[in-house]
């Protein structure tokens, strides 16, 4: 039996950065406070854009009336 696994695209942190309309330091800053979902990968750091797409999403401050 094969499995076709797909792995997801992983974003450095210039991709991300640049993808939120961000600088590279203020992503650092992210990660070094823990507020943003993000992968090791050995000494690298990555991002899955799905959890990147869900924080986002619980991110979002309602308009109010």
């Amino acid at each position: 039996m094969t499995r076709t696994t797909s792995l997801p695209h992983l974003l450095t942190i210039e991709e991300l950065a640049d993808h939120l309309g961000i600088t590279v330091r203020q992503v650092r800053r992210l990660v070094a406070e823990r507020r943003i979902p993000f992968l090791r990968v050995g000494c690298l750091v990555r991002f899955d854009p799905k959890a990147v797409a869900g924080w986002l999403e619980g991110s979002t401050v309602k308009a109010s009336r």
